[in-house]
């Protein structure tokens, strides 16, 4: 790639970001739903004509923050769950990643709690679909473990769903505490995943 062309790629990059920011400081006061072209690209700093050239609509810029927000988590808990060991060590990792994600990212995370039953069809759709990805990723993980023996594909989902609804409920209780709260929430979540993984042990038990 030459410079020019490379200049050009970050100045198109850094003014799509402007915009996913700009609109992000007007969603901690209001939904999607209720955003406006203009104000969107007055908070970002850029010409009305150029939201175009980056975004069809509000519902698409929506659709990027989603995948801003749940997209970069993908990798990571990936990288949790492939670890082999101590079970307790991963749990309190998951707990942790979610908790500094909350943590670094607060915006995005209030933006995915408000719009995950919010008025958007699409970034509904969105979200729903970042989540069956979560929960097919963990559930595929879990697959290989010993303790997943003779586990149905069917069932193997519904756990993973059990982890990935957990991980949602956690990220919303963690905004919903602030900063004091913050440890007692981490802590109840870790015993929750404790309980589910005692309860997977056990699963097959009554299974004719």
């Amino acid at each position: 790639m030459s410079h020019t062309a490379g200049t050009r790629q970050a100045k198109k990059l850094r003014t799509r970001q402007a915009l996913l920011d700009g609109a992000l400081g007007l969603l901690e006061e209001q939904s999607l739903s209720s955003l406006g072209l203009r104000e969107v690209t007055r908070a970002g700093g850029v010409t009305p004509t150029a939201f175009y050239r980056h975004f069809d609509d509000i519902a698409a810029l929506g659709v990027a923050l989603v995948e801003q927000t749940l997209g970069s988590l993908h990798g990571m808990i990936g990288a949790i769950l492939a670890e082999t060991g101590d079970s307790e060590v991963r749990l309190d990792r998951s707990v942790e990643l979610i908790a500094r994600h909350v943590r670094e990212q607060p915006a995005h995370f209030r933006f995915i709690a408000r719009e995950q039953h919010g008025g958007v069809g699409q970034v509904r759709e969105a979200i729903a679909a970042q989540l069956r990805l979560f929960t097919e990723e963990v559930a595929a993980a879990l697959a290989g473990e010993p303790e997943s023996r003779g586990w149905s594909e069917e069932d193997l989902l519904m756990l993973g769903g059990l982890y990935v609804d957990h991980m949602v409920i956690t990220a919303s209780a963690l905004l919903d505490a602030g900063p004091d709260g913050g440890r007692s929430v981490a802590e109840v979540a870790r015993r929750r995943l404790r309980l589910v993984t005692l309860g997977r042990l056990h699963w097959l038990d009554a299974t004719p």
